[in-house]
């Protein structure tokens, strides 16, 4: 697998790159459909978080290492001394072209196969931090499995009885991480913490 760094000091015309740009696209695909058949009860806002908790460096660097994918990486010097084979940039980015060569060479039912086994524990530990809850549950889900106790929201409403409009504050550990708003202070709720689930879900960059 040969990385840009690798290619510009060697002088190699060919990299990782076109293969990571085909990958991603199959990746998606493959567990996006692997979702739609196995939770069939889920609607589309509990169906992408769970992709999100998939389909991320983070979560992809850390499939990339049970294959020892780094171990496989040309690298150029810079990235060699910087430690560039323990990357989650860059390990993400060799999954991904591993995942494009496999669909090139099998076809796409193998392809399938490959990645549904590789997703497997990733997906359980999505589930299991609350990806595919509403908003709430999941938040909560996801602040017990991080050791920050029970979110909690402010809400403040605006408006006559009639007509009132709700905002909510979600906080974690004591922290505002998100707000909502809506006509109803569960309305508000659900939205800030599906706010709050996905930045505490993001990927840490490295």
């Amino acid at each position: 697998m040969t990385h840009r760094s690798h290619a510009y000091e060697s002088g190699a015309t060919e990299t990782n790159e076109r293969l990571e740009f085909l990958g991603d696209s199959v990746l998606g695909l493959i567990v996006t459909e692997e979702l739609y058949r196995r939770y069939p009860d889920l609607d589309e806002s509990r169906l992408s978080p769970l992709r999100s908790g998939i389909v991320n460096m983070r979560a992809l660097a850390d499939i990339a290492r049970t294959l020892n994918l780094g171990e496989y990486m040309r690298l150029g010097k810079g990235e060699e001394v910087t430690g560039g084979r323990d990357k989650n940039s860059l390990l993400a980015d060799a999954l991904e072209a591993l995942i494009g060569a496999v669909y090139l060479e099998s076809g796409m039912a193998i392809a399938s196969s490959v990645v549904s086994t590789l997703i497997g524990p990733t997906l359980e530990d999505a589930m299991a931090k609350g990806a595919g809850l509403d908003g709430k549950s999941a938040l909560q889900e996801l602040a017990a499995a991080e050791g920050k106790g029970a979110p909690e929201y402010l809400v403040t409403e605006t408006g006559p009885d009639h007509d009132k409009s709700f905002v909510a504050v979600a906080m974690v550990a004591g922290e505002a991480i998100a707000e909502g708003d809506g006509k109803s202070k569960r309305e508000a709720e659900q939205l800030a913490a599906r706010r709050a689930y996905e930045i505490l879900s993001l990927p840490t960059t490295n």
